[in-house]
């Protein structure tokens, strides 16, 4: 007991969302879904397929709006200041892609984001306070502790799943860092952000819309937790996403790393980019495929009636095909 009155709002609104689930959007009621779903006489405002969000002309200003903000070179901390080809900026992402768009617009050939991933504890900026003058706002993301690295408070919020636009302030937050980024890329340019399940459908649908679906080059899913999450419902998830699109159709990724020798017939087949590759079949084709050639791969699944438990039983292979 938290000792606390009962919330009879928060409680009818709980019960509305075991019946109707699809009337409420990050746990909003949205009025339009819930009239269409007790089945009135109903037409969605304009009707089309677009990506739409709480907040997303705001982030289309913050995107717009200029930066006073400039670099300044620490030599004291950096090693061959004028001959290294290298750089590490530390700043708020947002005003640096700005500040980077003069000298490097178009002609970045790889970028790769690590955004937070919004899983209820992340703390990032996002544009929801547009009142503050120039001061207020240059001291708020200026703030750095004693080591000069810049601080926690005042630049960032968390984004907690309990808060209303919760999706909403993600993509608020990813969309002009998004568009910055794109601006960047060459032609031939190409990008990677890494992800989980909490966002990974809507960075897609976001993406599309800043690169351009037909600029979509694949869905990476690597392994980074092979014993799995150890939450106690749900599925234990080994992987995470990493989308990857290009600037251009230019910026499409090859079959191949590498060419090959022209005298290897192995490799006959040369893409629109004139990179080698083989192809092969990754699956037995035609009408005379049986389970006993491949007896590794039949799991049949057997449903107790009495308990409705599902078990997966797996057969051994053997020289007659399965034990």
């Amino acid at each position: 007991m938290d000792g606390n009155s009962l919330n009879i709002t928060e409680e009818k609104l709980n019960k509305l969302k075991e019946i109707i689930p699809e009337a409420f959007t990050e746990n909003k009621i949205d009025w339009e879904k819930l009239k269409a779903a007790l089945g009135e006489d109903i037409e969605f405002k304009n009707e089309r397929y677009v990506l739409n969000w709480a907040g997303k002309s705001d982030a289309f200003r913050v995107l717009q709006s200029p930066t006073t903000a400039t670099l300044v070179p620490e030599r004291d901390e950096s090693v061959n200041f004028d001959t290294t080809e290298n750089i590490f900026i530390e700043g708020e992402n947002l005003e640096v892609l700005k500040v980077l768009q003069k000298s490097y617009f178009g002609k970045i050939k790889m970028i790769y984001i690590d955004p937070p991933y919004n899983t209820g504890n992340d703390n990032f900026i996002y544009p929801d306070k547009f009142s503050e003058t120039k001061e207020e706002y240059l001291s708020r993301i200026g703030d750095k502790d004693e080591s000069g690295y810049l601080t926690r408070e005042g630049l960032f919020r968390k984004n907690s799943k309990d808060r209303g636009h919760y999706h909403s302030n993600w993509l608020s937050m990813m969309y002009p860092r998004l568009f910055l980024a794109q601006n960047l890329l060459r032609v031939d340019g190409v990008i990677f952000v890494s992800i989980d399940d909490n966002e990974v459908h809507n960075l897609r649908l976001l993406m599309n819309e800043v690169f351009g679906e037909e600029n979509f080059i694949g869905c990476i899913v690597p392994i980074t937790n092979p014993r799995g999450s150890q939450e106690p419902i749900g599925v234990s998830t080994e992987h995470e996403y990493l989308l990857s699109y290009g600037k251009s159709e230019n910026g499409k990724l090859s079959m191949t790393g590498y060419d090959r020798d022209a005298n290897d017939k192995e490799f006959s087949f040369i893409d629109k980019y004139g990179k080698r590759a083989r192809l092969l079949g990754l699956r037995k084709r035609g009408g005379d495929w049986k389970r006993s050639d491949r007896p590794n791969m039949y799991y049949p699944f057997y449903v107790n009636p009495k308990t409705l438990s599902v078990s997966l039983v797996k057969y051994e292979s053997t020289k007659s095909g399965r034990c």
